[in-house]
């Protein structure tokens, strides 16, 4: 007989409990969906990194590295394998194409994995190359590619299809946000062919493995070497920080939205149960009469909070893994920034606990709003539920109460008796704000970024890159032979960590740079500048040291003020100041107006990058932004209309009497109508104002979480509001009137009779 009631109570309260599904459901899914996507990418990234022996640290010298030195090095107490690695970018004949060629001295360190064809042989004559470089420009096995560097070219056959740890993000230069497979991407040759291509053997790089942490591994580097060598972590590498930043992004997003959606659909729970059990009182007390237990009846109830939780927590498993394959698979979201060939979905430990937590809570729920009902006898239980007595509010008592018209008075009251149903209602509007705001402001303040990348800041067509043995006499030649301006960088030891040190000639404009009130400054040859990052350490004025690595000097530099960085953490100065104190450095890079066919390759030219490349790998990534933020959208609306419609039918349900006590008086459905949707509206619009606020908190929360390298200025523009407010209040009105149209279903008979 219960089991039967079960079904038709479930059915006579339909909205409500679908409502509560929903939220449950979506909470457990955006909640599962976000866990196994950052657990998924460390489990199959790391993985694979682990597979391709990927290092730990990485040394430079621009001189290159000895075979004395990577014995030195090797012995070194506490590292486990290392290997001279060189690694540059060169062209493809005849082509705008590029690829990063790889060469591990010792294959053992910094590997790769066969996909098709040959396995490595050191001493082959062919090329290895990236299958997804090859798929998007139709390459096969037994092709013949020219790469060009430096003036020179290295022919070779295809005989392998890879993946590799250390390009596991193939992007060019840390410029490109995106991988563009069509443009870009890697392979990889033996020493031997190196060594026949270059005429000697050039490793400026080694590639280690160790388990010692960073100061003592530079420390005895140092012994090893005698000289101070820039070392960068595994964390300071493209790959693996890329793969970390994503992971840590995807913990971030699992913190914030499902602890909203479940709480929401946790008060949700709280405040419909109660609901539902006050209008079971009659029922209860039937119950009761009949000769139930009160255990039975309770557990009776209880088991609608149980079925909801089962229901609703099965639904979101569903839709958690449904979210993370749309995320880590083969074609996949991020299938466009990770290359990589285990997609595999892994679940957190931790997530079923706090699953059988939530089950567990539901349940609760339902328990506690029932036992309240069964205090008393049979008799007390059968008087229905009645509001408790309300004494007049503090806003009846002044004056300008009585002048208030009678729908105004109406609602006041009616929110102020029902305080856990006006506040759910503005939780769900908050919510709903908060969502939008965040989630549009999010692609504003990324176009704006890329506005200030495109138009400001970069203004070149072509990135020359130039060789570790060109002479800066060379380079200044060749910047202004292609009317260029140069840049130099390089790592340097400042506050205890590695910071990049960049030096401009910026005579012909080419390379612009913003204020932290995003206007365009020109350095001045008084001293250096500091990324946003960095300003904390010290005041315009004031002097820093640092040290380059490589070299056992200390520079003592003037700050002259502070730059927005839309990179790593720098410090900035003119060519001008470098010389005046005397700082020894290396152009890398030249940019240009000239086209990058018109640009003839030379021996300290080791590739050309076209600027309208690095902006297409943002668009790349805006167009997942875009799905990202439909999705948001998408959740805010769903948020909106669940929430809203669930709490409306529990006030129609609760005020029925109220309402039809109003038509027998002679109101209108239409007057009745505007009274139900006028409170909405008032809700809303004190909904929206908070949510104003809070979607800008939660727009800064995700920036500085998700992009705080890129230094980005948040920018909210009036279209957001605009879209966020007529969203919120179309939802809200929406809601609204589908609520008002069961007024019209009143009888007026039966809702007004007695209980006696």
């Amino acid at each position: 007989m219960l089991i039967r009631k079960l079904f038709r109570t479930a059915w006579k309260y339909k909205s409500q409990f679908i409502s509560m599904v929903i939220m449950i459901a979506i909470g457990v899914g955006i909640f599962l969906g976000f866990n196994i996507e950052w657990k998924s990418l460390e489990a199959d990234a790391f993985g694979f990194l682990e597979d391709t022996h990927y290092a730990d640290y990485r040394l430079y010298a621009e001189g290159g590295f000895s075979e004395d030195d990577i014995k030195a090095i090797g012995n070194i107490d506490g590292v486990d394998a290392a290997t001279r690695y060189f690694s540059v970018n060169v062209g493809i004949k005849d082509t705008k194409k590029s690829v990063t060629l790889n060469i591990s001295e010792d294959y053992t360190v910094s590997t790769m994995m066969i996909m098709d064809g040959a396995e490595y042989d050191t001493g082959s004559d062919g090329i290895w190359l990236s299958d997804k470089f090859a798929s998007a420009n139709d390459i096969n096995i037994g092709d013949t590619l020219t790469f060009t560097y430096m003036g020179l070219e290295i022919s070779g056959e295809v005989v392998g299809l890879c993946k590799s740890g250390e390009n596991l993000v193939s992007v060019a230069d840390e410029n490109q946000l995106m991988p563009d497979y069509e443009a870009h991407g890697f392979a990889y040759i033996s020493p031997e062919k190196l060594e026949k291509a270059l005429g000697f053997a050039f490793y400026p790089q080694i590639n280690i493995i160790s388990d010692l942490d960073k100061e003592t591994l530079e420390e005895k580097v140092k012994d090893a070497t005698g000289t101070t060598l820039l070392v960068t972590t595994k964390d300071e590498h493209t790959a693996y920080a890329g793969v970390k930043s994503e992971a840590e992004e995807g913990k971030t997003m699992g913190s914030i939205l499902p602890v909203l959606f479940l709480a929401i659909a946790i008060l949700t729970m709280v405040t419909t149960m109660h609901r539902i059990a006050a209008n079971e009182k009659v029922q209860i007390g039937t119950l009761k009469a009949l000769g139930f237990r009160d255990r039975k009846i309770l557990l009776h109830y209880t088991s609608y909070g149980l079925m909801i939780g089962i229901i609703g927590i099965g639904v979101g498993i569903g839709l958690g893994f449904l979210i993370a394959s749309l995320i880590i698979s083969p074609t996949g979201m991020m299938s466009t920034y990770i290359d990589m060939p285990d997609w595999s979905l892994h679940m957190p430990a931790f997530c079923i606990p706090v699953m059988i937590a939530t089950l567990a809570f539901l349940t609760l729920i339902s328990f506690l709003s029932v036992k309240k009902m069964l205090r008393g006898t049979a008799a007390d239980a059968l008087r229905p539920y009645t509001p408790k007595v309300m004494k007049k509010s503090v806003i009846e008592k002044l004056p300008f109460w009585n002048k208030l018209s009678f729908g105004t008075k109406w609602n006041v009251r009616d929110i102020l008796r029902h305080k856990a149903r006006s506040a759910m209602t503005l939780v769900g509007v908050v919510g709903c704000m908060i969502l939008l705001v965040g989630g549009l402001g999010m692609k504003g303040t990324m176009g704006s970024f890329l506005d200030m990348l495109d138009q400001d800041i970069s203004n070149y067509e072509t990135k020359v890159n130039l060789t570790e043995t060109a002479t800066n006499e060379d380079a200044k030649a060749l910047a202004e032979a292609l009317d260029g301006d140069w840049q130099a960088s390089g790592g340097i030891s400042y506050e205890g960590k590695t910071v990049a040190m960049e030096i401009y000639s910026a005579e012909h404009n080419k390379m612009r740079f913003l204020t932290e009130d995003n206007e365009i400054t020109e350095l001045s040859d008084d001293g250096v500048y500091l990324c946003l990052r960095l300003g904390d350490t010290a005041n315009i004025g004031d002097t820093i040291e640092f040290s380059p690595y490589g070299s056992e000097e200390t520079y003592t530099v003037k700050v002259a003020g502070y730059l927005r960085s839309l990179a790593k953490e720098n410090i900035v100065m003119t060519d001008t100041y470098a010389d005046s104190v005397g700082i020894d450095y290396h152009i890398g890079s030249i940019y240009t107006d000239t086209a990058s066919e018109d640009i003839e390759s030379s021996s300290i030219i080791s590739g050309k990058q076209e600027k309208q490349m690095i902006m297409d790998s943002y668009d790349t990534f805006m167009e997942i932004m875009n799905v990202m933020i439909v999705i948001l959208v998408i959740a805010a609306i769903v948020l909106g209309i669940v929430v809203l419609y669930n709490l409306g039918v529990m006030s129609y349900v609760e005020r029925h009497r109220e309402l039809a006590t109003l038509k027998v008086l002679g109101f209108r459905d239409k007057a009745i109508g505007k009274l139900l949707v006028s409170q909405n509206i008032w809700l809303t619009f004190i909904g929206v104002l908070i949510g104003l606020v809070g979607g800008y908190g939660a727009l800064y929360v995700l920036v500085t979480a998700l992009v705080s390298e890129y230094e980005l200025s948040i920018t909210i523009g009036w279209i957001t509001y605009i879209v966020s407010i007529a969203l919120t209040f179309g939802v809200s009105l929406l809601v609204g009137l589908m609520v008002a149209r069961k007024n019209k279903k009143i009888d007026m008979v039966e809702a007004l009779k007695g209980a006696e």
